[in-house]
């Protein structure tokens, strides 16, 4: 009992840690969105090329323009992302 008690508080305390260490999301800019059909102006704009978003609207009677709020200065450039690590699969 004792035992358990002590592995359950262990337990809490490490979630509670990874809690407290997790930052927000931020929120981003980018400067390509897609337009036209079920998008309102200014579109999706999640984009950080004009490949990019000429790769998604392909099919979709869309189109690629930039995003206004990049391009007259109201937004930040966007951060490139940290790669992500790949976790280890177990084999069964």
């Amino acid at each position: 009992m004792r035992k358990t008690q002590l592995v359950l508080l262990t337990f809490s305390a490490a979630v509670l840690a990874g809690f407290a260490a997790a930052t927000p999301a931020a929120a981003r800019e980018y400067p390509w969105c897609a337009q036209g059909g079920e998008y309102d102006y200014p579109g999706e704009c999640a984009y950080n090329t004009y490949e990019q978003c000429q790769a998604s609207v392909s099919g979709r009677l869309l189109y690629c323009d930039r995003n206004p709020r990049f391009a007259y200065g109201q937004g930040t450039p966007a951060q490139p992302r940290l790669p992500r690590r790949a976790r280890p699969v177990a084999l069964y």
